[in-house]
């Protein structure tokens, strides 16, 4: 009989709260007693009573044993995975354990050249070379796919002797590669696969959506419990598969990179967002996947608008695709993505997933209704009137990403090479010692132990014209770059 119904993590210290324990103990809020007043009304005794610390009766995040290792195992078993760990540093937590578990200094990772923040800090940890594969770029919505199991084999072949091969499945916008076939591939290899799964824990739980790192064979995946599956936010699981991967480094691994002070707020929420997944998340899915076709197909049928659709499955990067993600093209409207955030912030008090220069991303989750989307339909029309005088028949925007800049030094010995600052514009030909990262969407334009190109700083130019968040750089103000230093020779 399933046991995907309780919630022993949840239950636990429920229960204990509700023998109110004289604490001698951290933290020092003492249940809410010891809290600014405003705050502590706020946020509510129920809360504040679960804020606790990892005592005896409580479990250990570092050493489970009790009922946090029984809420590990539900997880596991909803989830297809062997082992399943509660992360309470976020996905990007999840992810660097991952990459730490499988390279150490000098190992090769293969990574698409989209990954997150958090995968090039892993390998800056843990000295890895990252081989890059660049994404498949679509020319119409001006976003990156994932990659293609041809660039996968060419990888392979001309690096057999890498330690892992890093996947982002499904991507920020929802699409999918063919990561059964990926991991098939890899497998010949003995090379084990890691998929980035920030924006996939509801896929493991529906047959309309494409396919879970763990239904494909993956090896391990950092999921986003916070994101798309109803736990709080910063909190994660990372599933992993025995065989290529040792549970045992995974645990100490993640474990040297999380807290002693394990918030039993968020293990909870874990705990309690995976019954519900078990237990009703097809039903809720099935809602949610109704009412977010419902919703694309209207917006469909206001003028200079663009809502994706099931037609972008066909290339080989995407295989499949997450209907659940409004990927909304405005680019007919004469405007940037940016300019429709900021006016329906303003005008409607609706705030979206994202903005690049040609789109909008919204999510559509089981926590939203017709109401919500109701609202977001009506302001999208008003915006399309407003704009009617320039919106043209549809053409392909011209997308400029650069290309994939030379990496002169491992990113590890350039993060930690002597460095200068120079000015930006005269940064061209220098090996950057900083990340620069525009997001969305989403493909680092540089990062530590690349050499600058002209093309990088005309393509970071157009992004902060836009008024888009290009962020990694000491200076903020992108007046100047930190680079390798230059030891000329002495005359």
């Amino acid at each position: 009989m399933s046991q995907q119904h309780l919630t022993p993590l949840f239950t636990g210290v429920r229960e204990h709260a509700k023998k109110d324990p004289i604490q001698f103990h951290i933290p020092g809020h003492k249940k809410g007693n010891g809290m600014d007043d405003e705050f502590r009304t706020f946020i509510g005794e129920n809360a504040l009573s679960i804020d606790l610390i990892n005592i005896t009766p409580l479990d250990d995040l570092h050493h489970p044993h009790g009922m946090i290792k029984e809420a590990q195992e539900l997880a596991a078993k909803a989830f297809g995975a062997d082992f399943t760990f509660f992360s309470v540093q976020g996905t990007s937590g999840a992810i660097m354990t991952m990459i730490m578990s499988v390279c150490g200094p000098g190992d090769k990772i293969i990574v698409p050249r989209n990954v997150h923040k958090s995968v090039m800090s892993a390998i800056i940890f843990s000295g890895a070379t990252p081989i890059f594969i660049h994404p498949e770029l679509d020319n119409h919505l001006g976003i990156s796919h994932g990659i293609t199991t041809d660039a996968v084999s060419k990888a392979l072949e001309q690096h057999p002797d890498a330690k892992g091969l890093l996947v982002i499945n499904p991507t920020y916008f929802g699409v999918s590669a063919n990561l059964k076939e990926i991991v098939d591939i890899s497998h010949r290899y003995n090379v084990p696969v890691l998929v980035d799964e920030a924006h996939g824990v509801h896929i493991h739980f529906h047959e309309d959506l494409p396919l879970s790192a763990m239904q494909a064979g993956a090896d391990m995946a950092a999921t986003s419990v916070h994101k798309l599956g109803g736990s709080m936010t910063q909190s994660s699981v990372l599933n992993v598969k025995e065989g290529l991967i040792s549970p045992t480094r995974v645990q100490a691994i993640i474990s040297m990179l999380t807290t002693t002070s394990t918030s039993y707020l968020l293990l909870s929420s874990l705990d309690v967002a995976r019954k519900q997944l078990a237990t009703k998340g097809h039903e809720m899915i099935s809602e949610s996947i109704s009412l977010a076709n419902r919703t694309r197909q209207e917006i469909n049928e206001i003028p200079g608008l663009y809502c994706v659709g099931p037609e972008i499955v066909g290339s080989k990067a995407a295989f499949d695709f997450d209907p659940t993600k409004l990927i909304i093209s405005i680019k007919d409207l004469g405007i940037t993505g940016y300019d429709v955030e900021v006016w329906l912030r303003e005008k409607y008090n609706i705030e979206v997933e994202l903005s690049d220069l040609y789109n909008i991303l919204c999510i559509i989750t089981f926590g939203d209704t017709l109401a919500e989307t109701t609202t977001l339909v009506n302001a999208l029309r008003e915006l399309s009137k407003l704009h009617q005088d320039q919106i043209e028949l549809r053409h392909t925007a011209e997308v400029n990403v650069p290309d994939i800049p030379t990496l002169a030094l491992s990113p590890r010995d350039a993060f930690y090479s002597e460095t200068e600052i120079v000015p930006f514009h005269e940064s061209a030909g220098r090996i950057i010692a900083e990340f620069i990262m525009v997001y969305p969407p989403g493909i680092p334009i540089l990062i530590p132990g690349e050499i600058i190109t002209k093309e990088n700083i005309d393509y970071i130019q157009e992004n902060l014209a836009a008024g888009l968040p290009v962020q990694g750089p000491e200076d903020q103000e992108f007046q100047f770059l930190r680079v390798i230093k230059e030891h000329h020779a002495i005359r």
